[in-house]
């Protein structure tokens, strides 16, 4: 891969978040050791409300993304789930294919499937035919690790409308955030199997410390393999990635980072490629209108977990989010209660129906735009600081500090306990911008 693209020379200065010896030592330093999590096969009983609303029925999902299995053949050292060996109780194939009913019967228009990795279960290809025999689009996201011509061939002919290939550096430095040598091969392998056997192929990335310098040449390598969209968002200190904080981007880096997406968009355009923000890649700064202005409203909105989005695990509980850490966010599981009764009457899964500028705290409480963004992405902020509602990662309050001559600052307080989708606490400095970093 092209380390920096010879087009973005003209576009914008890169300004690398570390230094080369910085990165260098993070290559070369011991990692932590990747640790299977203790799976428990229990799940608490969450009692549902009493009674659904007419807000809450008038509140249908378009997008499920479903964790299949959490079995995966990466260790991947910023996965959120800690995925490596599946769940003990994860949901038959006769509950898989009820739980693709009550999908389609809740509305749902699109189901991505997810890891682990998907295509690890046995019976993958079965449910992916499933869904599609209800009239609901299908994709899935994977590093494409074990993905051959041979099951490229088979997801094109089980109907299978897209998938997203995870790549998250020029090569050296995907293989060591994927935890695999090899792997940056394997992932381009599989884009070019899929498309192949007719697969649309779209791409995403993780961005953190690490890979900023090579999201140009990550581009290149999307125009040069016929990908169709690329998805991008912040690596998040969830699961492994919590426990290596020095990766992870700094609130002060989305000054840096910014101008540089901006130049990203500008490029996509020119080459046909779509471009999609994640949700915590925000929010209302100078290139808005560039991101996002082709959104309903040009602009981001609140968080859409539990309104239009949610999350299944696979032993089937239901979250807002698939993102969202398990304990405080799972609404409760398929083998208690319906689908919809979970969607419906699960506090976890109303947050963000009910919330309001009231359940914001710190900087986001005062925002000029706390009541269109609500603080954003509920993940980002609830994983930082143990509960949501006050959310560092925004360019716009960047911006307001440095006006101010300050920056924000996470410190790991707290290590994460070593649990899929669980979090450490981190402590949030406000401080005076270096001498050395003014402009």
């Amino acid at each position: 891969m092209v380390r920096l693209a010879a087009w973005f020379h003209s576009a914008v200065e890169v300004r690398d978040p570390l230094l080369a010896e910085e990165r260098e030592t993070l290559l070369r330093a011991r990692r932590p050791r990747v640790s299977l999590p203790t799976l428990s096969d229990r799940r608490r009983s969450l009692p549902l409300l009493a009674e659904a609303r007419p807000l809450d029925r008038r509140t249908r999902p378009r997008h499920a993304v479903w964790e299949l299995t959490l079995r995966c053949d990466q260790s991947c050292r910023h996965c959120g789930s800690r995925a490596g060996v599946e769940r003990p109780n994860e949901l038959t194939t006769e509950e898989c294919l009820d739980l693709v009913r009550q999908l389609a019967d809740l509305g749902v228009m699109e189901v991505t499937l997810i890891g682990g990795e998907a295509y690890l279960r046995p019976d993958f290809l079965d449910i992916v035919r499933a869904i599609r025999a209800r009239g609901i689009h299908c994709t899935m996201t994977t590093g494409g690790r074990g993905l051959d011509r041979t099951l490229a061939r088979e997801l094109a002919s089980a109907g299978l409308g897209s998938a997203s290939i995870s790549i998250d550096g020029a090569e050296a430095i995907h293989d060591r955030l994927r935890g695999s040598k090899g792997s940056y091969r394997d992932a381009l392998a599989a884009m070019r199997a899929l498309r192949e056997a007719g697969v649309r192929v779209t791409v995403n990335t993780q961005i953190n410390r690490l890979n900023v310098p090579d999201l140009p040449g990550i581009l290149e390598v999307l125009v040069n393999e016929g990908a169709e969209a690329w998805q991008i968002m912040l690596t998040v200190a969830m699961g492994r990635a919590a426990d290596e904080p020095e990766v992870l981007l700094q609130p002060y880096d989305l000054l840096d980072l910014f101008p540089l997406v901006d130049a990203l968009a500008a490029r996509c355009q020119e080459r046909g490629i779509r471009l999609y923000p994640g949700n915590n890649l925000g929010y209302f700064g100078p290139y808005e209108s560039r991101l996002r202005g082709t959104l309903p409203r040009g602009h981001a909105a609140s968080c859409a977990a539990g309104r239009t989005t949610l999350g299944i695990e696979s032993d089937g509980l239901v979250k807002g989010c698939p993102s969202l850490p398990s304990a405080a966010w799972g609404g409760g599981t398929i083998r208690e209660h319906s689908l919809s009764e979970i969607w419906e009457r699960a506090s976890a899964l109303r947050y963000t129906r009910d919330r309001t500028v009231d359940d914001l705290t710190g900087f986001c409480r005062t925002c000029y735009y706390a009541d269109t963004c609500r603080a954003g992405c509920t993940w980002t902020s609830s994983v930082l600081f143990g509960r949501p509602g006050d959310n560092p990662y925004c360019h716009h309050r960047a911006l307001e500090r440095d006006r101010e001559g300050l920056r924000e600052r996470l410190v790991r307080r707290e290590p994460a306990p070593g649990e899929p989708f669980d979090h450490g606490i981190f402590e949030l400095i406000v401080e005076p911008v270096p001498r050395s970093k003014r402009s």
